[in-house]
Order: structure tokens, then sequence, then C-alpha cells
């Protein structure tokens, strides 16, 4: 009896793991590798101000490969940073980690260093997705909290990486998927719409791009449902190479200025 005690308790060692193993997703299209390197300048245009460059951004997944709960990452680094007169009145120096499942495309380790004028942010966010729980500190103020969350949650910018392995092939207008990611400790849910193709131009070149509109909260910064639009390269990388949203006041709006280390030839543009 003792005996198949022990073989029973041996076996469900040994399979633990493999039946976790079995509850992660696996995403099919993944249209982005370590190495690919993306680079983008921001404007804002109002009535008050004219067009100004604010600032710039750097999107890079590393070459690296950490393990994080026996699973292999893509680490990703986000740089956002203020251009010249903006740094006189408003410095921005924000940076974003993300250590994304390579297969499954939702984060393990999510981090946030936030520095815009004297407000400065040092926030982490642990995610579990075998029991669905996240564990997140503010390192300043040293609060925590653990709780359970949607499946495969997203962080903000593994959310932007997940969107892009939406095969859109056969997409009809008004088609979307649904999103959900998390900021701080705090759940959101929105929906991706697909709204057509259009050939845009960009510092960058001239590309063949699907258009997409995110569903955003109506509040202090929106006041309709879908003001931003998306353009994202018609080919398998489905690189965003520009954004714009209208606010309150004037339109900001984010263009590809620099690319590197793409998975995929870049069939889009137009020479």
């Amino acid at each position: 009896m003792k005996n198949k005690i022990l073989i029973t308790a041996s076996l469900i060692i040994f399979l633990l793991p493999m039946a976790l193993q079995a509850q992660l997703r696996k995403i099919d299209y993944i249209p982005f590798k370590r190495g690919e390197k993306l680079k983008y300048i921001a404007y804002y245009d109002s009535y008050v101000t004219g067009h100004v460059n604010a600032g710039e951004g750097i999107f890079e997944i590393k070459k690296e490969n950490k393990q994080i709960a026996n699973r292999n990452t893509m680490h990703v680094v986000v740089n956002w940073y203020t251009l010249g007169a903006f740094n006189l009145f408003f410095k921005v120096r924000d940076r974003y980690e993300t250590y994304i499942d390579e297969e499954a495309i939702y984060p393990w380790l999510f981090i946030r260093r936030v520095q815009e004028g004297g407000y400065k942010l040092s926030h982490d966010v642990t995610f579990n997705h075998y029991n669905n729980t996240t564990y997140y500190k503010d390192n300043k103020s040293g609060y925590t909290n653990t709780q359970s969350v949607p499946p495969n949650l997203q962080d903000i910018i593994s959310v932007l990486y997940y969107a892009r392995t939406w095969d859109i092939s056969d997409a009809k207008v008004g088609d979307h998927i649904p999103l959900q990611f998390c900021l701080d400790d705090t759940v959101f849910t929105t929906n991706l719409y697909y709204t057509g193709k259009q050939t845009i131009s960009t510092s960058a070149g001239k590309f063949k791009c699907i258009v997409i509109k995110p569903q955003v909260l109506m509040g202090n910064v929106f006041d309709t449902e879908f003001p931003m639009t998306l353009w994202i390269t018609d080919d398998k990388n489905h690189i965003p190479v520009m954004g714009q949203s209208e606010v309150l006041i004037g339109t900001v709006k984010m263009e590809l200025i620099k690319y590197s280390g793409l998975k995929y030839p870049l069939t889009s543009k137009i020479k």
C-alpha cells in the first residue's frame, strides 16, 4: 500500500508541470521576433500651439531569452521621452518593460517607471497565468495587491503585441476582437475594430495599411468612443506605422520613423 502511495505521488509530481503547461494557450501567428526595433515620433496639433514635435518612443524586443515560470519570454523595452521645448515645462522620461511569453503572447512580468514633470511612478506587476492572478507592487509607497484576474490578461505594452497577432486576412469591415489589459491593479476591457484598408505616407516611407480603431472610455481625455485610428502594415509584420488620436484640445499623432530586425519582408512598403 505504501509503495502504491509513493508511486501515485511521484506520478502527480511528474505530471503536474505538464498539466499546467497544457492550460496555457498557444498563438499560431506571431508577426515579430527578438531583435525587432521600432522608433516613433509623436506630434501635437492644436489651434493654440500649431504643429509641435512632442517626443520620441522606441519599442525594442531584446535579443535575450529570460525564462520565467519555466517559459521562454520576449523582453520588450519601451522608452518614451519629450523633445526640445517640451522638456522646459513638462519633461517626460518613461520606461516600460514587459516579459511576454513567446508562445502565449501575454506577460509574466511588467515593469513601469514613469517620470513626467515632478510626477514619478515605480510599479511592478507579476502575472500568474496558471491560476489567473496578479501581484501588484508600488515600490514607492510599499502598497501591494494580489487579485484574481481574467484569463490571458495583458499589460498596456504586451496588449499592443498581442493585437498584432490578429489575422485580418479574411476580416470584414466591422469585425472586432476583445482585449483585456491591466494598468497597475485595475483591469480594463476594450474592443479593436477593423475599418478597412488605406495607403499612407510617413517619414519611413509609403505603406499599404490595415486601418483599425480601438474603443476607449469616454471621460476627461476622450469625448468620443472611437477617437483613435491606427494604421498597421498590410503584410505579415503588422507594424503600426501611424496612430492618431483626437483629444479634447487638438490631435496627437504617432509616426514610424525607423525600423529594423523585422521577422518578415516589408512587402507593404511602396517603393
